[in-house]
């Protein structure tokens, strides 16, 4: 696996700065307007009281400068850390960081930049579902499974058939499939409009009426559904790590339990259990069965409007569940058979507390919440956040959301009892982040990037609870950390952002054996150098590109051989939905108005209204400037103009160019060298890279730049040939533009054809009448139209239709239309 040329040389090259070798961390998805900014600096020698600037990438000017920190002293693989605060810019772009002859890599300010993020993280939870698998569009573990460690049903079938794999190998726990449902479902209760519909429920694309998220959780209820048959009768687990045999693609699966293609399937029993060398230290039912309970009951409360039979018998369930919960207190671990490494999880009140809370929502009834306060007293703190060291999943789930439930169904001394647990948490996690520059105060134990996700969760359900925002510089820090401000400068999450450092060879074999990509995947992240030493098995295929990076203290690995680092998580990729859905923008900036999008771009505005956009465009030609000038001045009329960079800087367009600018007209953008951005025959395949598109765009904004026009006066930005996709309109959001385009229906972007072209030559008056035609036709006429023509054209077309433009105005203007600019109008 290779990552981009360009980000390898933006995350590894050190540069000098003083006789310091310097390396700037930034978030590579980037910042919203209003949030908490700050970059990580790591160098081998002292930067404090340095300058640093930030630089818009599209006009290269600075933009802020502020000082760097003093040194927090050494962290990881750097002798000095030093943290640089540009909280004080909010214009939306895209900028970077100089500190001296360093930079940092391109970064955006943004409204809209965790829209859909939560949604993307479920592309991996499709790709991890068992049976019918839509990421291969094919089936696995269809004859699941058979019931093992039963003194009554061993060896009996159980369709079981569903759910997700939990990583990469294929075994599937009832522990952490619960807890990732839960999550979901969670995410969707308290930020609903953070969801889209694209998919359908068995995963395929296609939107059926119920938002994806509730459609993935469904997944999840089914199976345990399956999973739980009787009162008494709960399952724990499906397969073991004999599964451990072969790096393969599920459908391809082959392991052999003894019954051919079925897989053994284990009952919860409360009981030390392993069918082999090693057993687990089971001692009741409790966390399983509450974890079950939990997932019904908000399940249950969600799903009833969408499917009541459904909700209804998964309600019983989770009373039932609760119920045996209560019948054999204690912890339920999973089972291991010839490896030491089970999930070794050590409470269960959490999942009591979380559970009795959740159903006092389904029945309405408050003794429930009152066991739910019971429970929670007894564990306060998730031992994690007072520990530096914990066995593999010892406390989990790694954020207690029933404190959060108590708290909002409650009232007075309760509600700040259980806040006041939530803040004791924040507060020891807080106390160790103050001992390093990250403000890392999660321990390096495995799956450390699913503690990030839980104290982010924790932390902004707390600030929501309370109004409190002391944390907020915590929750910026572990934010970052996920997308790139961590020693090794990557993102931890596969493919997120798109254009950012982000894993490429994770512990999968869909990737390191099938060269699939598995976008989405919240991966394990670092651990203590002590752990990744003494785990078996573990070993480094592909070279470590962040050789550099690695310490004694903690290490990372984009490696399929590193299992305990790289290796993507069901549940820690379900876990964050949660606070990237809180990201979301509840109104999306932009258009105040009604208007038409076409991938991306402004192709029309409202339909209700009496409105025209008139729109000029120019590369090499300006014959009729003149003359459309004093026709517009005539009729009191503004209208825009884009222009290439080349038009811009050719001096015999400069006296046009003053003259509209004067005259009050929109001066845009039209590339500089009307580059073709994606091809003719296949419009989602690009003709240019980013890095192309932002240059030639910057190139066009520096020659309007020398008429005085920055990217505020001109937000809009019209495409060469009007031709463009959803790249195209992405790239230019991230420069803080807009993209628009012509209303399609009309003629009139024809006034450019010579006689030459044969067929595809239209006549000035063949154009008006196109025009007047749809005027008449079409159901809304030529409202909200964004109509197009050219400011000149070839010399051997004689028949120009600017000669027409003022009979055009004097009709439409005679039928009630007015013509307005979209910069004012939509912004």
């Amino acid at each position: 696996m290779t990552r981009p040329v360009q980000t390898i040389w933006l995350l590894v090259l050190a540069l000098s700065l003083h006789g310091a070798d310097v390396w700037i961390r930034v978030n590579q998805l980037g910042y919203t307007p209003a949030s908490m900014k700050v970059a990580v600096v790591g160098s081998s020698a002292p930067l404090t009281d340095q300058a640093f600037e930030v630089i818009n990438v599209l006009t290269g000017l600075v933009v802020y400068t502020g000082k760097v920190s003093p040194d927090r002293g050494a962290y990881a693989s750097f002798n000095h850390v030093h943290r640089l605060d540009f909280s004080g810019l909010s214009d939306p772009g895209l900028f970077y960081i100089k500190l001296s002859e360093s930079q940092s890599s391109p970064f955006q300010i943004g409204a809209e930049l965790y829209a859909g993020a939560a949604d993307f993280l479920l592309n991996y939870m499709r790709q991890q579902r068992c049976g019918y698998n839509p990421f291969l569009q094919d089936s696995c573990h269809t004859r699941d499974g058979f019931i093992v460690d039963h003194p009554e049903f061993d060896s009996t079938y159980l369709d079981v058939t569903g759910g997700w794999h939990d990583a990469s190998d294929y075994l599937q726990y009832a522990t952490t499939s619960a807890n990732a449902t839960y999550q979901m479902l969670f995410a969707y209760e308290q930020n609903p409009h953070a969801f889209g519909d694209v998919y359908q429920a068995n995963g395929d694309p296609g939107a059926n009426g119920v938002p994806d998220i509730l459609d993935e959780a469904r997944w999840g209820l089914e199976w345990m559904d399956k999973m739980y048959p009787e009162p008494d009768l709960m399952f724990n687990q499906i397969a073991d790590d004999r599964d451990h045999t072969k790096f393969t693609l599920p459908t391809l699966d082959s392991v052999d339990y003894g019954k051919g293609r079925e897989r053994p399937v284990y009952p919860v029993t409360g009981k030390p259990q392993g069918l082999g060398k090693y057993k687990n230290r089971s001692t009741g039912v409790s966390s399983t069965a509450g974890k079950y309970a939990s997932a019904f009951a908000l399940g249950a409360d969600l799903l009833k409007s969408f499917d009541p039979e459904f909700s209804s018998r998964i309600g019983q369930k989770a009373m039932m569940a609760y119920s045996y919960a209560l019948s054999d207190l204690g912890v339920n671990q999973t089972a291991s058979n010839r490896a030491p490494y089970f999930y070794e999880e050590d409470n269960y009140v959490d999942d009591l507390e979380l559970a009795a809370a959740q159903l006092s929502v389904l029945s309405g009834d408050v003794k429930y919440l009152e066991d739910a306060a019971t429970w929670g007293r007894q564990e306060m703190v998730t031992p994690w956040m007072l520990e530096n060291a914990a066995r593999h999943y010892q406390w989990y789930p790694f954020v207690n959301l029933g404190h959060v439930k108590i708290a909002q169904l409650s009232q007075g001394k309760s509600r700040d009892e259980f806040v006041a647990y939530l803040k004791s948490g924040i507060d020891a996690v807080q106390a160790r982040a103050q001992e390093n520059g990250f403000l890392m105060g999660v321990p390096y134990i495995w799956c450390s990037n699913n503690l990030v996700a839980a104290i982010l969760t924790q932390v902004r359900l707390y600030e929501d609870l309370t109004g409190d925002r002391q944390y907020a510089e915590l929750e910026a820090a572990m934010r970052d950390w996920l997308l790139g401000v961590n020693p090794w400068g990557t993102s931890m999450i596969i493919g997120f952002p798109e254009y950012g450092d982000t894993p490429v060879d994770p512990h999968a074999a869909q990737t390191a054996v099938f060269g699939l990509e598995l976008p989405g995947g919240l991966i394990d992240g670092p651990v203590y150098t002590s752990i990744f030493e003494s785990l078996r098995g573990l070993r480094i295929v592909n070279g470590d590109e962040y050789s550099r990076f690695q310490s004694d203290l903690c290490v990372y690995h984009d490696d399929y051989g590193d299992y305990s680092t790289n290796e993507p998580t069901m549940d820690g990729t379900a876990s964050l939905s949660y606070y990237f859905s809180s990201l979301a923008p509840a109104d999306p900036p932009g258009p105040k108005i009604a208007v038409q999008t076409y991938k991306g771009a402004i192709v029309r505005g409202d339909v209700d209204k009496k409105e025209i956009f008139l729109v000029f465009t120019g590369h090499k030609y300006a014959e009729g400037g003149k003359l459309i000038r004093k026709i517009l001045k005539k009729h009191n009329i503004k209208a825009h103009f884009f222009f290439t960079g080349d038009f811009y800087r050719n001096r015999a367009f400069k006296g046009i160019i003053k003259g509209l600018k004067r005259d009050g007209h929109y001066l845009g953008a039209h590339s500089d060298k009307h580059l073709l951005y994606a091809s003719w025959e296949n419009r989602d395949s690009l003709l240019v890279s980013r890095d192309e598109f932002i240059e030639d765009l910057r190139n066009n904004y520096g020659e309007m730049a020398r008429f005085g026009i920055t990217p505020e006066d001109a937000p809009l930005f019209l495409p060469p040939y009007e031709w463009y996709n959803e790249s195209i309109s992405k790239w230019t959001g991230e420069l803080g533009l807009t993209l628009i385009n012509y209303s399609q229906g009309t003629r009139s972007t024809a006034d450019y054809t010579t006689p030459d072209l044969g067929e595809r030559y239209l006549s000035s008056d063949m154009i008006y009448d196109s025009i007047m035609d749809y005027e008449v036709n079409s159901e809304y006429g030529l409202n909200g139209f964004i109509l197009l023509l050219h400011i000149g054209t070839h010399p051997d077309r004689s028949d120009k239709f600017f000669n027409k433009l003022d009979a055009m105005l004097l009709a439409l203007e005679s039928k009630g239309y007015r013509f307005s600019l979209l910069s004012e109008k939509f912004f």
